[in-house]
């Protein structure tokens, strides 16, 4: 069975502005996640997902969704702020929806095989498609992945950025040390701060850059979990549950195990302005050597 991408494009980047699902950063206006697509057609995956709003669905299809007709089947699924279990409504006063896992939620009458989850706007690599389609084919029942990148391959030049640090233990994720202030120095050293102390780092951590492979069972755990989460923090105005606390929540009740999965591939994000030519420099490179073709899309 062939797996699917999800897509996570419902939000909107706080930092950089702007819808940055629909940027043209690619020598012929190819968007970010365009490049996740290819990438993953070529890795042998046989759906994708879009998770989008509403308000913004129609310009998405047209400028995106249409790119890929006849060349792997395309679905969307909507998050909304009201979209919840029976039972509960939205706290007076809250706009924004759920988090993560509630985009993630959105799709589980959409997928029937093992699917990745990823960012709309983040540039993962050939690699990272090709290494977690083949682990899906010896995922243990009840058993994710993820894959993860060496920190120094994550980092802006222009500013910090947040990263959750992992820890293994045989090849499976132990915990995860989120980090909310890694940046590079004047001279070059990688470092977190906390508290307004500065610790070095190697830059040869891995990180995890919410690239993760699930069975379709995990849809299931998430519709419990989302009754629980909502219990607890439903009535707060700002509270969202996010995909990375969920896994850690499963791997440390025993529920799955995460098997961390290698990539030496570069990761782009455009999390402030000026990173922006820097991804467009890249990609360019990636055409010009032969990585990907003069154009993604005949």
């Amino acid at each position: 069975m062939k797996p699917t991408l999800v897509i996570m494009a419902a939000g909107m980047g706080s930092r950089y502005g702007g819808l940055k699902q629909l940027d043209p950063v690619g020598p012929n206006g190819e968007t970010l996640l365009e490049y996740s697509i290819h990438d993953a057609i070529a890795a042998g995956f046989g759906k994708v997902v879009f998770v989008i709003r509403h308000d913004f669905a129609t310009a998405f299809k047209e400028q995106v969704g249409e790119k890929f007709a006849g060349r792997i089947d395309v679905q969307y699924a909507f998050q909304a702020l009201e979209n919840l279990p029976e039972g509960f409504s939205v706290p007076e006063g809250r706009t924004k929806p759920w988090g993560t896992g509630q985009a993630v939620l959105a799709c589980k009458d959409l997928v029937n095989e093992p699917f990745c989850v990823q960012n709309a706007d983040d540039f993962y690599g050939a690699e990272a498609y090709q290494t977690i389609a083949a682990e899906f084919g010896r995922l243990a029942d009840g058993d994710s992945c993820m894959v993860g990148y060496l920190l120094k391959n994550t980092l802006s030049p222009h500013g910090f950025v947040s990263r959750g640090v992992c820890h293994t233990s045989d090849g499976y994720l132990s915990g995860i040390n989120e980090r909310t202030h890694i940046e590079t120095d004047a001279q070059g050293t990688v470092q977190f701060i906390e508290n307004g102390v500065a610790t070095g780092m190697t830059g040869n951590e891995i990180v995890s850059m919410n690239f993760w492979g699930f069975a379709p069972t995990f849809f299931e755990a998430l519709e419990e979990k989302f009754v629980t989460f909502l219990r607890k923090k439903g009535g707060e105005l700002k509270s969202e549950w996010y995909i990375p606390d969920i896994v850690t929540d499963m791997m440390e009740s025993g529920e799955t195990r995460i098997k961390v999965l290698s990539c030496n591939s570069q990761w782009f994000g455009v999390t402030y302005p000026e990173d922006r030519p820097t991804v467009v420099a890249a990609l360019k490179a990636m055409h010009d050597r032969g990585a990907y073709p003069p154009k993604l899309w005949d």
